[in-house]
C-alpha cells in the first residue's frame, strides 16, 4: 500500500487546533509544570482540603500555598466552597481528575 504523504499531511493539518486553543493548552501544561503545584494537586487529587490542611502536608507557607491555589483556580483546575469560616479545595471536575490520574499512571509505568 503506498501513502500519500502530500494528503497526510494536509489531513493532519485540518486537525490541528487554533492558535489560541494551542495557548491555552501551553498554558495548562507550564502550570501542571511547577512541583509545588502538582503537589497540591496530588493533596486534592487525595481528599478535599482546607488552605491549612495544605499547608500542613506540605510544610511550607500559607501565603505560598494560597498563591498557587489562586494561579490553579484561575486555570480552573482547582474550585473552592465555603463551609463557614472555612474554605476547602477539590479538584474542579472529573476532567481534571482523570488527567491527573492518567498521568500519575504514566510515571508509575516506568
Amino acid at each position: 500500500m503506498t501513502i500519500d504523504h502530500d494528503q497526510l499531511i494536509r489531513s493532519v493539518q485540518k486537525t490541528l487546533p487554533k492558535e489560541d486553543t494551542l495557548d491555552h493548552i501551553s498554558t495548562l501544561f507550564k502550570i501542571l509544570g511547577d512541583k509545588t503545584r502538582a503537589k497540591i494537586l496530588y493533596a486534592l487529587f487525595q481528599s478535599e482540603l482546607r488552605v491549612y490542611d495544605i499547608v500542613s502536608v506540605l510544610e511550607m507557607s500559607q501565603s505560598s500555598i494560597s498563591h498557587q491555589l489562586r494561579v490553579l483556580k484561575q486555570a480552573k483546575l482547582v474550585k473552592s466552597r465555603k463551609e463557614g469560616k472555612e474554605v476547602y479545595y477539590s479538584l474542579a471536575d472529573n476532567h481534571v481528575i482523570n488527567i491527573f490520574s492518567q498521568v500519575i499512571a504514566h510515571v508509575n509505568e516506568h
